[in-house]
């Protein structure tokens, strides 16, 4: 699906940018005019005009919250915060000294924070404890009854952040009566610019998380669901197979094998006149690829990227899973093609998949453009499991 630009990634950034809509996090006239400045593969372009307009509509929160408009507020705030993460998406040459880099990702943080302290139901930021540090989080309820509910524990993948979890599964969830906790992991969001790169044993991650819910008196602990968005569906599956307190799992969508786009990535490389080099400065998908596995893996090159995800495959492991797990696919996702179905047949636990078709407007990766049809099914399936 094209959708404002013939470059691949482009245009998969700006759809993800613009379905974030349908919870308030953009709106599409901006998007639209944003996207249009920009030219094809250009990312100081993409940077530069995403910036411009988040401020643009930051200003217009601030103004609003000054002016006593609090809605207003919060409406703005909130597409400020998804277009300063567009504004850095691209910036992955050397992240940890870009100084532009490290200010876009603090303004998402700082509008989000901004935003969340005046949505209709509360929400509090949380530092979860893990290993010897912490992990940031969120905790959004449904209302401030005081009622213990099903909970949602909701974590990104290669590229997600935490301000991101929101407009992607947390408010979908919470118009359902689910309390959520959102999180980022090591590999994500600030963890990232503090060094913490990924690790495959993502149980070490979720298990901390459920000893915090377990202290959050507005939670059930019986009726946890862990999802995983992207790489994330590698990550959620993971840490199922080894952590018996889950209630459900969703992968959205199934993830197999982390390595084998990256090993395309490589081979293409390999064939290419010039090498990685030239195959880099003329593609943006790869480009941006490239230079953020390096960064989230800590790795040096694409040739060790692609090894260290060769530990992110779910072979041997998925039939560990026991709770009942709902598997998405998408028709048209070329990172992953197949490897849902893959999950799916390894499965032994309760098992169901759930496949979005182009000709409903959801076959992107992750159902970029169509979350409120993802998000219906998925939460159909969530709640007959939770009835039940």
């Amino acid at each position: 699906m094209k959708f404002l630009f013939e470059d691949p990634s482009q245009s998969f950034e700006a759809l993800r940018a613009a379905g974030y809509a349908a919870y308030g996090g953009a709106d599409l006239g901006e998007v639209l005019v944003t996207c249009r400045e920009i030219p094809e593969g250009d990312d100081e372009a993409w940077s530069s005009r995403w910036a411009a307009t988040a401020a643009r509509i930051e200003s217009i929160g601030r103004e609003s919250l000054a002016s006593g408009h609090r809605v207003s507020a919060r409406e703005a705030l909130l597409r400020a915060s998804n277009y300063y993460r567009c504004a850095d998406f691209y910036r992955r040459e050397d992240p940890d000294n870009d100084p532009e880099s490290k200010r876009l990702a603090k303004a998402s943080q700082d509008t989000f924070a901004d935003a969340a302290s005046l949505l209709d139901t509360p929400a509090q930021r949380v530092d979860i404890p893990y290993e010897d540090t912490t992990l940031p989080g969120y905790v959004f309820f449904v209302d401030d009854s005081g009622a213990t509910r099903p909970a949602v524990l909701f974590h990104g993948g290669f590229d997600s952040t935490l301000e991101e979890d929101y407009v992607a599964m947390a408010a979908a969830a919470l118009r359902r009566g689910y309390n959520v906790i959102t999180f980022d992991g090591p590999g994500q969001g600030r963890n990232i610019r503090k060094g913490m790169t990924f690790r495959p044993d993502w149980e070490a991650v979720v298990t901390p998380i459920l000893d915090f819910a377990a202290t959050v008196p507005e939670i059930n602990p019986g009726h946890l669901v862990l999802i995983g968005m992207s790489m994330g569906g590698y990550l959620a599956a993971r840490a199922a197979a080894f952590e018996p307190r889950l209630a459900a799992c969703v992968l959205y969508p199934g993830v197999w094998d982390m390595s084998e786009p990256l090993v395309r990535m490589a081979q293409l490389a390999a064939s290419t006149p010039g090498g990685i080099d030239a195959l880099t400065a003329r593609d943006t998908g790869t480009r941006w690829a490239v230079r953020n596995g390096k960064w989230v893996f800590g790795a040096a090159d694409l040739d060790e990227v692609v090894k260290i995800s060769e530990s992110y495959r779910i072979e041997g492991i998925a039939q560990q899973i026991r709770c009942p797990t709902l598997v998405l696919d998408n028709q048209n996702d070329q990172f992953l093609p197949g490897q849902p179905a893959r999950v799916f047949d390894a499965l032994t636990c309760p098992k169901e998949m759930i496949s979005f078709r182009e000709d409903e407007g959801a076959g992107e990766h992750c159902s970029e453009g169509a979350l409120t049809l993802l998000h219906q099914r998925t939460f159909d399936w969530a709640d007959r499991l939770i009835a039940g």
